[in-house]
C-alpha cells in the first residue's frame, strides 16, 4: 500500500483532466487519474492506496468524474484536510470513502503505512505509530458506502428500481 501525497485545492481538472471525460468506461477514467499533477500515478497505483492531501481536494466543477476515477484506480480512500463539498457529495453518491482530518493530512508522508477505520473514523500511522481520529460517517452514510453507491444503497433498500 502506498500513499500518494498532494497539497492544497487539488481541482477535479487535474484529478480526471476534462479531455478525458467522454471514457467510455471507468477503467479508461482510471488510466488518466491524476496524469496532470502525477505523470506515474495511474501506472503505479494499486489497489488499497490511499491519497493524502491538504485543503479544498476536489475544488472545481460538480462531476462524479472525479472521485469515480479515483475509485476505479483502486484507491482505498482519500485522507485530506477538507474537501469541496460538491466533491464530498459526489464521492459518497457513489460510494467512495473519504476521510477530513487536518493533523493526518499534514503528517502523513509518501511510504508510511496506514490504516484506517470507516466505522470509528481513527486513521493510523503503522510507520509512525501515531493514531488520527477524524469523524467516523453516520450510519446510513455507512450504508450507502458499504453498498457501492447512493442508487444501489436505494435499490437495496426498495426505495429505488
Amino acid at each position: 500500500m502506498k500513499i500518494y501525497k498532494y497539497g492544497d485545492n487539488v481541482d477535479t481538472d487535474v484529478i480526471i483532466p476534462a479531455r478525458y471525460l467522454n471514457a467510455p468506461d471507468e477503467a479508461s477514467l482510471a488510466s488518466h487519474c491524476m496524469e496532470d499533477i502525477d505523470t506515474d500515478f495511474a501506472a503505479t497505483v494499486e489497489s488499497g492506496d490511499i491519497i493524502v492531501a491538504g485543503a479544498n481536494f476536489g475544488c472545481g466543477s460538480s462531476r462524479e468524474h472525479a472521485p469515480l476515477a479515483i475509485k476505479a484506480s483502486g484507491v482505498q480512500c482519500v485522507i485530506a484536510s477538507s474537501f469541496a463539498r460538491i466533491f464530498y457529495r459526489n464521492a459518497i453518491n457513489i460510494g467512495f470513502p473519504i476521510m477530513e482530518c487536518e493533523q493526518a493530512a499534514r503528517e502523513i508522508q509518501p511510504g508510511d503505512t496506514v490504516s484506517v477505520s470507516f466505522q470509528t473514523g481513527v486513521i493510523t500511522d503503522e510507520t509512525t505509530g501515531k493514531q488520527y481520529q477524524s469523524a467516523p460517517f453516520p450510519e446510513f452514510i455507512e450504508g450507502i458506502i458499504g453498498s457501492g453507491g447512493l442508487l444501489k444503497s436505494l435499490k437495496a433498500r426498495g426505495v429505488a428500481k
